[in-house]
Parts: C-alpha cells; structure tokens; sequence
C-alpha cells in the first residue's frame, strides 16, 4: 500500500460561510477527516480547524474524490445538517469520466451495496444481503478517441464508493480508480476523475434553498 501522502496545503479553498456554517473544496488525495495512524492526521477537517477551530464534520468525501465539503460551526447545525443528508434532503450532483463509451445517455441503477469483508475497504454487490443504492446518471459526452464518456452522477443514497461501484458495475470504471479499475485500461488517468460539484438543501435555519457549486478540475 503506498504510503499517504496529502497534497500541500496552500490555504482554505472557501466556498461559503456564514455564522453557522462553512461550503469549503477538498482537493483530491487529502482525507475528510483523520486516518489511523500519526502519518494520516492532516486532513480537510483538521485543515479547516486550524483557522475555525469549532468547525465539525458533517459528511465525507473519499480521498480521492475531490470537490464540496459542508462542515457546521456549532453542535446544533451539525445534528441539524446531519439530519438533512440522512433524510436525502441533500441534492448531490457529481461529474466522472469513466472507460469506454456507455451506449445508454441516461438511466438509473439501481444495485445494492455492502462491504467485501476479505477485501476492505471494497465494496460489491449483493442483491440479498445489501442495502439499497441508487445513483442516477447523464452522459455529458462521448470522446471516442479515447474511449471514454463524461457523465454526471446523482446518488439518491450515500453508500460507501456506492458512485464507484456502480459504474464499474456497467462495465464503465471511473479512470483513476485504482481500487476497483482494470489496470490495463482504466486507470489511465493520474488521480481519480470523480468531483463533487454541486449540493442543494434548504438552510437548517433560514429554510432558502442554497445551491454550492465547485467546477470540476478535469
């Protein structure tokens, strides 16, 4: 396993705040919140505290996902907001780029997920004993030189790498992903093409509907 090495810090990449909370980007290759192990302690949260040391998580991006982060500054915003992403009150949207040209512009899947035990952290499908998990998907476009599709991603659920599951799933890996991606064609990419891009709710306080937006990196 190659050692965790979190990309440098140049300073909060700030979307949004307000008294109660903040919208920040997260880089790829930094983790949401602390790992195990000295070596894995800076992370998004702990760079996010170093300036708003109230600062509390309320929902992860994998490592190598990159894109919008929500973190509240009290306890009450956060048992507030945290509510909100379990009650799917939260519109997620994501934009990929996965091997191979998908023959259908849009649909939905709909598989359940739950963890491969023996080959953490990796998730699979089990249609019996895994939760429910359903993304839907819009193809953006197709670079057939390549051979590869742009897609735009919207997790009705939060499962665990549920967006990377799926689509390797479909036979469409997300470039760069090397835990679930065929080395031979798919991870022809230098970091994960997945980025969190937007996120809706209504504001746990004021009732508006906000709307973040990150454009993705790649």
């Amino acid at each position: 396993m190659n050692p965790y090495t979190p990309p440098a810090d140049t300073g909060l990449d700030l979307l949004y705040q307000d008294d109660v909370l903040l919208v920040v980007n997260k880089p790829c290759g930094l983790l949401s919140v602390p790992g195990r192990g000295r070596d894995k302690q800076d992370c998004m949260s702990s760079r996010v505290q170093a300036t708003h040391p109230e600062a509390t998580t309320v929902h992860r991006l994998d490592m190598d996902t990159s894109g919008i982060m929500i973190m509240a500054l009290d306890k009450t915003t956060q048992r507030k907001l945290s509510l909100l992403f379990q009650e799917r009150k939260v519109q997620k949207r994501y934009i990929a780029v996965v091997n191979g040209c998908m023959k259908s512009s849009r649909g939905e899947i709909d598989l359940p997920l739950i963890a491969d035990w023996p080959n953490r952290p990796r998730q699979k499908v089990d249609r019996e004993n895994g939760k429910p998990s359903t993304t839907v998907f819009r193809v953006v476009g197709c670079d057939s030189e390549n051979r590869s599709t742009r897609v735009e991603l919207k997790p009705l659920t939060g499962r665990t790498h549920q967006l990377r599951v799926h689509l390797h799933s479909l036979g469409h890996s997300i470039l760069g992903d090397r835990l679930y991606a065929d080395e031979n064609k798919d991870v022809a990419a230098d970091r994960l093409m997945l980025h969190a891009e937007s996120l809706s709710f209504r504001h746990p306080y004021s009732n508006e509907f906000v709307n973040f937006e990150s454009a993705s990196p790649f």
